[in-house]
């Protein structure tokens, strides 16, 4: 009889992951504790926006392969194989992971576990607590019921690809048994290619932070050259090009701009910072928080730049903020480095007005007294400075003539260095980028 695996948690990583699973072929069963999200669900829609999701959803309820509770009784009887997909944000007031959830969930299904039953940890945990379910689940659960740990690796925007198409699948285990029915799961991805790495828990669960930690300071480092830049007068595009040439480094992650938001890398670092100085290791990633604050200085760098640009000083003058999300494709305003731009020049005295494709809704919520626009001709339309914060495609391509004869003055920030220096001057635009010579 084929596995049948339930999915708890359906939030970006596990509503993304029940459907791709079943989008593979396995009878799935998705829980969340908020009966309004199960319900959107079983409706066929995402409570979110990610590409391409809402297609794979509804294609594999209506095939009867995938369904949604909020019982975990009924994933309990139902399922083999579960999937933990639970957030772990920051805590309040600290800097650590807050796993209330995972722990939640675990002891949630505990009593209705079937022996023999593999729960398998995706969300991103502090590296110990594989070590702290699995005793649980071996005082408490049934016979032969344990843990596995997934790791999971998802861009936002990219999440169904990445899903069923990964560059690699990582698996902490303790028994062969664990090892072999997380082949069977993912058969059809290895198949394609795609390498499986085994190894214990403390590994599997260092993976998502060190290379979220990787990634985060890539990202800071070009932007620490693009204050070196702003000071020299130099231009980071090209040093960054320029770098990146060499294989040893490469190009990806060397954007600078207004740094990295959104539900992962700023509370990844956090939280690994703080549990490596639980283990009396807090020397060895000290420079993270480094990667931190610059990542934060360039939000209060590109306010300082907007005043410099409107002649020192924002109050009064009408400032449009293209974009929400943290990061285009996405719906997610997270920690967005282009909200924060825009609630801190609000502060200053500016009138704000933010415009964002699919994000205006989630970033109402967060910040309900900025003034948003979801028509783009409105948005530019009598602004005196437009800052680019969020590279979505209809902003890179907009085009510089038709915004010009709808802004009230002609003046840009691109706090992303994605708009084309030259076609927006040669439109009559001052134009002013992070990390690049004024001209």
């Amino acid at each position: 009889m084929p596995l049948r695996l339930s999915v708890i948690g359906t939030g970006y990583l596990g509503a993304t992951h029940a459907a791709c699973m079943a989008e593979l072929g396995y009878e799935v069963v998705g829980l969340d504790v908020d009966p309004a999200k199960v319900e959107l669900l079983r409706s066929g829609r995402v409570p979110f926006y990610e590409p391409g999701l809402d297609e794979v959803l509804a294609r594999n309820i209506e095939a009867g392969r995938l369904r949604f509770t909020t019982s975990f009784a009924e994933v309990g009887e139902f399922a083999d194989v579960h999937f933990v997909c639970v957030g772990t944000p920051q805590a309040a007031g600290a800097q650590r992971a807050d796993t209330s959830q995972v722990f939640g969930s675990v002891e949630s299904l505990l009593p209705h576990l079937r022996p023999g039953a593999l729960v398998v940890g995706k969300s991103t945990v502090p590296v110990g607590t594989a070590d702290q379910l699995a005793e649980r689940i071996a005082q408490s659960g049934p016979e032969g019921a344990e843990l596995a740990w997934n790791p999971e690796f998802l861009r936002e925007g990219f999440a169904v690809e990445d899903t069923l198409h990964p560059d690699r699948l990582v698996i902490g285990v303790r028994s062969q048994r664990a090892e072999d029915l997380l082949r069977e799961v993912y058969a059809p991805v290895t198949a394609q290619g795609t390498p499986l790495l085994v190894m214990d828990f403390a590994t599997a669960e260092l993976v998502k932070v060190a290379a979220n930690s990787f990634l985060a300071t890539k990202i800071s480092f070009i932007n620490a050259m693009a204050e070196v830049c702003e000071a020299a007068g130099a231009d980071v595009v090209q040093l960054a090009g320029a770098i990146g040439l060499d294989p040893r480094i490469g190009s990806r992650f060397l954007a600078a701009g207004l740094g990295f938001g959104g539900g992962c890398l700023p509370k990844d670092i956090r939280a690994f910072t703080a549990r490596a100085g639980e283990l009396g290791a807090e020397d060895a990633v000290a420079f993270l928080r480094e990667v931190d604050q610059i990542n934060l200085r360039r939000r209060s760098t590109t306010v300082d730049l907007a005043r410099e640009v409107l002649g020192g000083e924002l109050r009064g003058h009408r400032v449009t903020v293209l974009g929400a999300s943290f990061k285009p494709d996405s719906d997610d305003v997270r920690d967005s480095p282009s909200l924060d731009v825009a609630v801190a020049m609000q502060a200053a005295g500016a009138d704000v007005v933010v415009h964002d494709p699919k994000g205006l809704r989630n970033a109402e919520k967060v910040y309900p007294n900025l003034g948003y626009e979801p028509d783009l001709d409105a948005a530019l339309r009598g602004t005196e400075l437009v800052v680019l914060g969020t590279e979505w495609r209809e902003y890179r391509d907009l085009d510089p003539d038709r915004a010009a004869g709808l802004a009230g003055a002609r003046n840009v920030i691109d706090a992303r260095n994605a708009l084309d220096p030259d076609a927006w001057r040669a439109a009559g635009w001052t134009y002013r980028a992070l990390g690049r010579p004024r001209i």
